[in-house]
């Protein structure tokens, strides 16, 4: 497995970059949000990468974090997401944006996103519910302290519960409109069942 890659950036032909590494010119798929920080051709560049073997060829795809790289391979492992349609998604959404989607089951948010259907989104934040965020051990660090982070955890835990006490998603995620951003989980689960009630 190629895991990281540091040479001089040759090409720029989005989504695909060239980076030289000791004469050998290596051709990777990038997500926009990682092309968009590149240095300009003949700097020196450092990719987290993967590498895909399929039986049409081998396929290296390069991220500007190991956050990055994480979702790329959860995405990966969605029933009927391919290589391109998970670049897609991270050229859409930051990778903190994508957390904050499947945290909140916002499927809103993936729709706009070329090629990705409410039917694949649906299924997307259904598959990435629980794994999204413990495969990016470093996304927490990278939100500032206070930040999404916290009443995105939160707003997760209160809309499991109410998923636990046997709403289905749609109450759920309607009674969770009620709901402040920066509620703590026990003050919302009573916000939500509250609104529900009057339902």
């Amino acid at each position: 497995m190629i895991g990281r890659i540091a040479g001089i950036l040759l090409e720029k032909n989005p989504p695909q970059i060239v980076v030289d590494v000791h004469g050998v010119g290596y051709e990777i798929d990038v997500p926009m949000s990682t092309f968009y920080g590149l240095p300009a051709t003949g700097q020196p560049v450092t990719l987290f990468t993967h590498l895909a073997v399929r039986e049409d060829g081998h396929f290296l795809y390069g991220f500007a974090s190991a956050d990055e790289r994480a979702a790329f391979r959860q995405l990966l492992k969605v029933s009927g997401i391919g290589a391109r349609t998970a670049l897609a998604v991270l050229s859409g959404l930051s990778v903190t944006d994508l957390a904050q989607a499947v945290a909140l089951q916002e499927a809103g948010r993936l729709v706009k996103i070329p090629g990705i259907g409410k039917k694949t989104a649906e299924r997307l934040l259904l598959e990435l519910r629980d794994k999204l965020g413990k495969a990016l051990p470093t996304l927490g660090a990278s939100v500032p302290a206070g930040a999404a982070a916290q009443p995105a955890d939160n707003r997760s835990d209160i809309l499991n519960a109410l998923l636990a006490l046997g709403y289905n998603e749609k109450e759920a995620l309607g009674a969770m409109k009620s709901v402040p951003e920066d509620s703590g989980v026990s003050d919302g689960i009573r916000l939500a069942l509250k609104s529900l009630s009057k339902a």
